[in-house]
């Protein structure tokens, strides 16, 4: 069964006495400030938590499956989130 955000707004709320929608507003925010700034390409560190970090795909040759003919992939960017201390000694 998955966490949703709706689990993690309650989890949020009851651990700061914030109410819902402020949980929910400041969640929201988090999620912008990181959009924002993966998108200038800058990476985000929360120490012992994750980092999250903008990364270069180079352009590349590939194979169609089905007719086995070369064709090439596009650059391109994508994201990489490394588990920090803290996540690494929660899940051993």
């Amino acid at each position: 069964m998955a966490f949703t955000k709706a689990d993690v707004v309650a989890q949020i709320a009851d651990r700061t006495g914030l109410t819902k929608v402020d949980s929910e507003a400041a969640l929201n925010a988090f999620g912008e400030v990181l959009i924002d700034a993966l998108a200038s390409g800058e990476d985000v560190k929360l120490t012992g938590l994750f980092t999250v970090e903008r990364v270069e795909r180079a352009a590349r040759m590939g194979r169609n499956p089905q007719t086995g003919e070369p064709l090439e992939i596009a650059a391109k960017s994508g994201v990489k989130l490394t588990a920090g201390s803290l996540l690494k000694k929660a899940v051993a």
